[in-house]
């Protein structure tokens, strides 16, 4: 019997590492499946269809939105982005624990589709650190430094609607981390209720049996 994967919401503040992290759980782990989000903007040289996106036309996108198709769903820059249900369900059962990488407030909408989904919040191991990674990507200007650190601070409020935190420190040893937690949510009684059902069936036959003899 196929053991159905769990969709794991990733969020944290700009700069905390999380594709990073993300990237290298899929590579050293082969049960991860990276989400694959659905968009109507033209891929861009190098992209592959199914791969980096799934582009589509605006009119398709408007009728997965009208047959509820989506996990979530935004408008940016005058294109859509959004995560496909039926993806994200097809990975689930085959196996695959998927990871969705995606802010705080779209994290809570998940929840409430997905009650069982795993909400994982990813951590700088302080501030000043946060602050060294946003200027070493050199591609920030000051003010957009300053805006994600606002940014991150307003996040933080809502912290602790997540199940666990992931302090990203040394790379390699969050991703063992992260993976055990999955590990473990893989054995909680609520995502094990057929093995459960399976053995009050057996000790009821077996209870019968018995008072048979």
């Amino acid at each position: 019997m196929v053991r159905k994967g769990i969709l794991i919401v990733v969020s944290g503040f700009s700069g905390a590492g999380k594709g990073t992290l993300m990237k290298k759980l899929v590579q050293t782990y082969d049960n991860y499946a990276l989400s694959i989000s659905m968009t109507t903007r033209p891929p861009r040289e190098g992209e592959v269809d199914g791969r980096e996106y799934f582009f589509v036309s605006r009119e398709r996108f408007e009728e997965a939105i009208d047959r509820d198709g989506f996990v979530e769903h935004a408008c940016y820059l005058d294109n859509y982005y959004g995560t496909p249900v039926e993806y994200v369900e097809r990975e689930l059962a085959s196996g695959k624990d998927v990871v969705l990488e995606i802010e705080i407030q779209g994290a809570m909408k998940v929840k409430e589709r997905f009650p069982s989904a795993l909400l994982l919040f990813v951590m700088p191991p302080n501030i000043p650190e946060l602050e060294r990674r946003l200027i070493g990507r050199g591609t920030e200007s000051k003010d957009n430094i300053e805006k994600r650190l606002k940014r991150a601070r307003e996040e933080a409020e809502g912290i602790e609607q997540y199940e666990y935190i992931v302090v990203n420190d040394d790379l390699e040893q969050c991703v063992r981390q992260l993976h055990s937690i999955v590990e473990a949510a893989h054995a909680a009684p609520f995502r094990n209720r057929s093995l459960i059902q399976k053995m009050r069936e057996e000790l009821d036959s077996c209870y019968i049996h018995r008072i048979q003899i």
